[in-house]
């Protein structure tokens, strides 16, 4: 950027200039130039995903993008730093942590109209912290082989007794199923979602273990019948470089569960603005950026994940999986129940 003396000449010479020519440079977006903007990202997803946004927010606006990406540590960074942050924008998943940067008072109030016509009540802080900007749903998937069609329809019916040795999940304690007994309690109390949690360890095939793909794995080796997993790890398993879990994807059947009565649970990737932003206006455009057609329609193609904008169609894979009932709990509620979720968790051991 020019120094403010060097702004300050040429502001001065531009005065000297005719009206008309003046007025001329401004259209043309000189001025605007000498004030070129850019914005700062702390991002919790990897590069990979991010970029194609990056380049796409970029050719849209002219305004430049600088990324620090780190999977943990970037709350404690942004406190580290205080006020002398240069983070503009926090981008991460899951709503658990979304709500340990709001709790830590690291992101600034955002009001924008966009913002607010563009993601439901339910999928944004109701202070305005934090905005959702894809979903994520958590599914059961069965064998194809060994379990009928329709057996399953909701996550209760994991507690069933003729489930017992035929489940996998990874460990309880992950974000991920952290937030799925979240749901569980938001529907039907901690008592009951206890009772549900120790029904569902005692038809576990094996201890918890892995990630979501791994049970995808276990599934194929016969190992279980039933797993867990985020529905976009379908995805990236059948349209990913690595053959064998194209053939662990074939295996599994999708079930979005709960559609007869409370919808299925999701979860989001979300973000917000840095509490000591120094671009501000630069962040939140960023932020309206991502709610729009062209971002949304990124996060199917490049992710596999639902836009949370929803006057936009998923189309491509994610509309050949049909569609589906959400669960429209407001997903604040997840982040307050997640510490009665983690106890209950431990005490079951999950």
């Amino acid at each position: 950027m020019l120094s403010s003396c060097i702004f300050r000449t040429l502001r001065d010479g531009l005065r000297a200039l005719p009206v008309t020519l003046f007025s001329l440079l401004m259209l043309g977006g000189i001025v605007q130039s000498v004030h070129a903007s850019e914005v700062n990202i702390y991002s919790h997803r990897q590069q990979f995903l991010l970029q194609p946004f990056l380049d796409a927010f970029t050719a849209e606006t002219g305004i430049k993008t600088n990324v620090v990406y780190a999977s943990k540590g970037l709350a404690q960074r942004l406190q580290a730093e205080g006020e002398a942050s240069p983070a503009d924008v926090i981008l991460t998943v899951d709503i658990a942590r979304l709500g340990e940067y709001a709790d830590l008072d690291l992101l600034a109030p955002v009001s924008s109209d966009i913002l607010n016509a563009n993601i439901p009540a339910h999928l944004r802080a109701t202070d305005g912290r934090w905005f959702a900007f894809s979903t994520r749903a958590r599914i059961v998937v069965t064998s194809k082989e060994r379990v009928a069609d329709g057996a399953i329809k909701d996550f209760e019916d994991l507690a069933d007794p003729q489930w017992q040795g035929r489940i996998c999940t990874r460990q309880g304690s992950h974000v991920y199923n952290r937030a799925l007994m979240a749901s569980i309690i938001a529907a039907h109390g901690e008592a009951a979602a206890t009772e549900w949690g120790k029904a569902l360890v005692a038809n576990l095939a094996r201890r918890p273990q892995g990630n979501d793909r791994a049970q995808a794995k276990a599934i194929f080796e016969g190992q279980c019948d039933i797993g867990i997993m985020n529905h976009y790890y379908f995805g990236k398993m059948m349209f990913g470089d690595k053959p064998e879990q194209r053939d662990w994807a074939n295996a599994i059947r999708l079930v979005f569960t709960n559609q007869e009565n409370r919808g299925a649970h999701v979860n989001i990737s979300g973000g917000g603005v840095a509490k000591h932003s120094p671009n501000r206006d630069a962040a939140v455009q960023f932020l309206e950026f991502l709610t729009q057609t062209t971002a949304q329609q990124l996060y199917g193609e490049i992710n596999f994940e639902y836009p949370a904008n929803p006057s936009v169609d998923p189309g491509g894979v994610l509309q050949s999986w049909g569609s589906f009932n959400r669960d429209e709990l407001n997903i604040e509620k997840l982040s307050e129940l997640a510490p009665s979720a983690q106890m209950i968790i431990d005490r079951i051991g999950w």
